[in-house]
């Protein structure tokens, strides 16, 4: 199979897309993001990485960061994690309080945003969000391999100025019993944890510890890795998850940075990043490439 030969398709047609999708405009960090650019990479547990176009330029992960502090927070509670956060598709928009208030202030599950911040809340367990960035960090720079990666502190900055939805989940939950720490400490943690900013060539490679390849780093369990790619498969793109899984039939969580971390189980680890997002917040052009892979290699785990 010619990998690199099937990215460089894959780039020849998406720089043909008439329609590229719109960057997130409340962010104001990310509103300044040139929508023309598209990055993608595949890394094999052997070292080799393929990619194509704007692969190795950096960007801001947003919401994949959620998947890291989902396997750190279960690493601190174990299944007791799952008293706090539901594990079901939510139907609705990522930012929603519907639910909450339908549910007693216990998210739907840990990707939604309510579930992410709940998550976060977990994975500090009383430390300082200064120590549990730390943590992060460290385990997003073991996964790829690369001490490079970093926290933007201009995207975390304008993230706090425009937080105000996010607070507001928060302090519903807090009034709900379902958050430990400090409201606007576990807040500040969040909004610096979806800061970190990688490329599509770091953040192929730090996907890897969920394919459970020989040679992948193992950061978690066997059992626990299965939980996550299952999250992944069934929550990892909001409202359009199903979506998702019945035209990739991969693991994968967005940002609404654009960018897309995809795990191949048993072969790679995939990362696309496209600025562009649809009406449902992930990339526009990222999931059309990752079809385009999955459809090229038969890689979909319903294959």
């Amino acid at each position: 199979m010619d990998i690199a030969a099937i990215l460089d398709d894959i780039s020849a047609a998406m720089a043909r897309a008439p329609d590229r999708g719109r960057v997130a405009s409340y962010i104001p960090e990310l509103a300044r993001v040139d929508p023309g650019r598209f990055g993608m990479a595949v890394a094999l547990p052997d070292g080799q990485v393929f990619s194509t176009g704007d692969a190795a330029l950096p960007f801001s992960i947003q919401s994949i960061s959620k998947v890291f502090t989902l396997a750190l927070a279960l690493g601190r509670m174990g299944d007791q994690f799952w008293s706090r956060v539901g594990r079901e598709p939510s139907g609705q928009a990522f930012n929603s309080i519907l639910q909450l208030e339908h549910e007693g202030g216990i998210p739907r599950n840990p990707f939604i945003n309510a579930g992410a911040i709940a998550t976060t809340d977990a994975a500090l367990a009383g430390h300082a969000p200064r120590e549990f960035l730390g943590e992060l960090l460290r385990f997003i720079r073991t996964a790829a391999g690369d001490e490079s990666i970093h926290i933007n502190e201009k995207v975390a900055a304008s993230e706090q100025a425009t937080g105000d939805l996010n607070r507001s989940l928060a302090y519903f939950m807090a009034a709900h019993g379902n958050m430990v720490n400090p409201v606007e400490q576990t807040l500040g943690a969040y909004f610096h944890q979806c800061a970190v900013e990688m490329s599509c060539n770091q953040l192929a490679k730090a996907a890897l510890f969920l394919s459970g390849t020989e040679g992948a780093p193992r950061l978690v369990s066997p059992a626990r890795r299965r939980r996550i790619n299952a999250m992944m498969m069934l929550c990892g793109h909001y409202d359009a998850s199903g979506d998702f899984a019945y035209r990739v039939g991969l693991p994968g969580k967005s940002g609404v940075g654009g960018g897309i971390m995809v795990v191949a189980p048993a072969k790679a680890g995939i990362a696309v990043w496209s600025p562009g997002l649809n009406a449902q917040g992930n990339s526009k052009l990222g999931t059309d490439a990752v079809e385009m892979f999955a459809r090229a290699t038969g890689w979909s785990v319903f294959d």
